[in-house]
């Protein structure tokens, strides 16, 4: 019989390049999840502060090897017997990753790095390369960070690997100042909604398993880059879309806080393991599992292209001088 364990997901609204400040936000919200009695904790994807091509987001960055993220996560972890986790731009060596950490209550620190950026989040970091699967006392969890979740190649690296899946998201949604946007694409805005909230359950019931989902929400401004040479570009203003949810095996969805209801903490139970599961991993011949819109794809292929290019002419050293500005002010 699988073990039934309580579980929360933390929605954050932090703000842009202001690490301190949103560390003391996550762990206010986390004190919260710890007071409700939950043994596993999600935070959301770049839990230090949301990233949108912009001068100041480059300020969260740390160094990979010890910081002040992963000193919370570790004193929660142990001082508390919990699980917790979740994602940060880390430099380490000559690169920057998004890199996923899941602290757990011996005080280990599992790391799991982003396989592929997320169009604009190529300004910031590079490509990771492991398979996202801890081995714990809990048994296999397996991490993956937003569209890792959308994607087959990471249910082919976890299937039949792990009881849980822990996630955290930082999907935003299209720009509310462009002209005509709203009534030309509102139809796609809907579509992008709909993906992101319903991209937990799909891959729980492709894997069989739980996932937590932490989410931001609230407003994101920054810069969309139109090509990879040339430093042209456009203001974006947008919003996070989604939810912080608590999905069982099934695919059912136990707990959720949309976007729009703010910061907070959902918490539920659920039994961790693997049950039947109704969609086959192998039999999704295919890039992405849920079937993208063709604007979706364009959008994902040319930010990619632009934002590349910007990491190699500016985001990598931006990264890298910030990591080390963050080191010397915590050390």
């Amino acid at each position: 019989m699988s073990e039934t364990v309580k579980v929360a997901a933390i929605a954050l609204a932090t703000t842009s390049g202001r690490l301190a400040e949103n560390l003391a936000h996550v762990r206010n919200l986390t004190g919260e999840a710890v007071s409700r009695g939950a043994d596993v904790i999600a935070l959301p994807e770049f839990f230090t502060g949301a990233l949108a091509p912009s001068d100041d987001a480059f300020r969260v960055a740390l160094p990979a090897d010890h910081n002040p993220a992963t000193d919370f996560l570790r004193e929660i972890a142990t001082e508390h017997r919990r699980y917790i986790g979740g994602s940060l731009l880390v430099a380490d060596g000559n690169d920057l990753f998004n890199r996923y950490f899941l602290a757990t209550p011996s005080g280990q620190l599992h790391t799991h790095d982003k396989d592929l950026p997320t169009m604009w989040e190529n300004c910031f970091y590079t490509r990771g390369n492991d398979d996202g699967v801890f081995e714990t006392e809990l048994g296999g969890i397996g991490a993956a960070v937003c569209w890792e979740l959308i994607r087959t190649q990471t249910l082919s690296r976890m299937a039949g690997r792990v009881q849980l899946v822990i996630t955290g998201t930082h999907w935003w949604g299209l720009p509310s100042n462009w002209p005509g946007v709203a009534y030309l694409l509102g139809s796609l805005a809907r579509i992008n909604r709909r993906l992101s909230e319903q991209a937990p359950a799909e891959f729980a019931r492709h894997l069989g398993v739980p996932v937590i989902q932490a989410s931001h929400c609230g407003p994101l401004a920054g810069d969309f880059y139109l090509a990879p040479r040339w430093n042209a570009r456009l203001p974006y203003r947008t919003a996070f879309v989604g939810a912080t949810q608590i999905v069982d095996g099934r695919g059912r969805v136990v707990a959720q806080r949309n976007t729009d209801e703010g910061p907070g903490v959902v918490v539920g139970d659920v039994p961790v393991g693997r049950v039947r599961s109704e969609g086959s991993v192998s039999a999704l011949d295919r890039f992405w599992i849920p079937r993208l819109p063709v604007l979706h794809r364009l959008y994902w292929t040319q930010q990619n292209w632009a934002c590349q290019g910007m990491y190699e002419r500016a985001g990598r050293g931006n990264g890298l001088r910030a990591a080390e500005r963050n080191a010397t002010t915590s050390s």
